[in-house]
């Protein structure tokens, strides 16, 4: 008696792991993804970006410029260069810019898509059927009778579908599309930093033209007395005509360069005024002088492993690689069996009072499982979006070197900046100490009207190179900035998980 129910007992036991089994097993299953999980590229292993270490900046015109090693870049990087008008400026285009508002859409649509797509795979999709039709039912078609039959057939019921993602095809999906999203959200990132440093830069170029447009015009000033100075000379005897010539050439060569500029600051006003989300014309613009600007006493450096984290465009690289390794996961699994589970479960009848009624359910469960046994296609899809993933891999790895070298030129450019603006800061100086003497042996009769005049443009053209200098070290710092990323921004609060 007791050997039979332990027979019996082990005859459920089993029963009970051959049902059970099968769906452990393909629970398990379930739980994991065909193809290489991504791993993030390692950073770069260099602890500079330039081969030679960078000499001290000398300092100029009273200013002096640090670059400090280790520093968080600020957020807000462009306060650094002390301007009121170019920070409302900024501030505003952030706001009504289209170009952020058409990536700002761009994200909403990848985040979209990945909830849609999330939504009818990860789930079970359940729909509700009601139909109604009128049929005609002609018996002559199976020789039962010659009398033809008109009913009508009522159905309603309810459906369940499931893709039993065993190889993990639909996950691997959907990871592709959430790496797309966060590529939409490095490229709003990117538009972003472009936005602002192109504003800067406009800002700055703006003010350097508007400042040599004011010294061109004090040149041309000189040019036009020392041109009729000697048109009185000839008058009188004193001179030839053809230094009248070679001088009235001089004066309409600096009034053509003055009207180039004048085109070139009202460009830059066009530009920020559309950079800012406005027309051309509306008017209401602020306009820059290089007074308006201060140059940063220290700027930020970090280090070439932690740039990979913070570059927008690099980011965006990674992203791409993330979209192309979870795609060659896809592509993997499609080789593999794919099950589809569902289930309907209904009533039909011939009138609507008996929908409802007892003896009108009707149900159905379906189970189906796909291995695909011949399709050369499949094999050839997998090796597509394996090269896709090492075009993405070499990719990445371009934009990792193009960052590093744009970080590399701009140190270089700061450090030379600083040695032309302190040769020319000398030359001006030289200049101005010219002019000065020019003066004195005017004032005692020792040098000419004429001399003087000279003198006073040579020390306007010097100027004209310093504030040219100024504004290039004041635009290379804005670079850098840009080439460091811009720092942290509020929009990482926005990154998808």
């Amino acid at each position: 008696m007791k050997c039979t129910l332990i027979r019996r007992e082990m005859a459920m036991n089993n029963h009970l792991y051959k049902i059970t089994a099968p769906v452990i097993m393909l629970t398990m299953l379930a739980g994991c993804a065909l193809g290489p999980d991504f791993t993030r590229p390692a950073a770069p292993e260099v602890q500079s970006y330039t081969a030679t270490a960078l000499t001290a900046a000398p300092p100029a015109l009273g200013e002096t410029q640090q670059v400090v090693h280790g520093a968080v870049v600020n957020p807000l990087w462009w306060r650094e260069f002390g301007s009121s008008k170019l920070d409302n400026l900024i501030d505003a285009a952030l706001q009504a810019s289209p170009t952020l508002a058409a990536a700002q859409a761009t994200l909403r649509q990848a985040q979209e898509g990945y909830a849609a797509r999330a939504g009818s795979t990860l789930y079970p999709r359940a729909e509700v059927n009601l139909s109604s039709q009128r049929q005609r039912f002609n018996p002559n078609s199976s020789g039962l009778s010659d009398d033809a039959r008109d009913f009508d057939l009522f159905n309603a019921s309810l459906g369940v579908n499931y893709n039993f993602d065993l190889t993990g095809s639909n996950r691997r999906a959907l990871e592709a599309l959430a790496a797309n999203s966060d590529y939409q959200f490095y490229q709003l990132q990117g538009e972003q930093l472009t936005l602002v440093s192109t504003i800067v830069n406009s800002a700055i170029n703006q003010a350097k033209i508007a400042t040599q447009m004011q010294a061109t015009q004090a040149i041309l000033h000189s040019q036009e007395e020392q041109l009729e100075s000697l048109r009185e000379r000839v008058r009188l005897g004193q001179a030839a005509p053809n230094e009248v010539f070679a001088v009235q050439t001089q004066v309409e060569q600096t009034r053509g360069a003055i009207a180039l500029l004048r085109n070139q600051f009202q460009h830059s006003e066009h530009l920020l005024a559309v950079l800012a989300g406005r027309a051309p014309g509306a008017g209401g613009m602020p306009t820059f002088k290089l007074e308006d600007f201060t140059l940063p006493a220290q700027v930020p450096l970090i280090v070439p492993s932690a740039l990979v984290r913070v570059r927008p465009d690099i980011q965006a690289a990674e992203a791409l690689l993330h979209v192309a390794n979870a795609q060659y996961g896809v592509a993997i699994a499609n080789l593999y069996p794919q099950i589809n589970i569902g289930a309907n479960l209904g009533s039909q009848a011939l009138t609507a009072a008996e929908l409802f009624g007892s003896g009108s359910a009707v149900w159905s469960l379906v189970g189906q499982l796909t291995q695909p046994l011949f399709d050369p296609g499949l094999p050839a899809q997998k090796r597509a979006a394996l090269a896709a993933f090492d075009a993405a891999a070499a990719n990445y790895q371009t934009t990792v070197l193009e960052a590093l070298r744009q970080v590399a030129d701009v140190l270089r450019s700061l450090e030379n900046d600083a040695h032309w603006l302190a040769a020319l800061s000398a030359a001006n100086a030289a200049a101005q100490e010219s002019l000065d003497s020019v003066r004195r042996e005017y004032s005692l009769g020792a040098a000419s009207y004429v001399q003087l005049l000279i003198a006073q443009q040579q020390a306007q053209r010097t100027r004209i190179d310093v504030l040219e200098a100024q504004a290039q070290r004041l635009s290379d710092s804005a670079i850098l900035f840009q080439s460091l990323g811009g720092g942290s921004h509020s929009l990482a609060a926005q990154l998808p998980e």
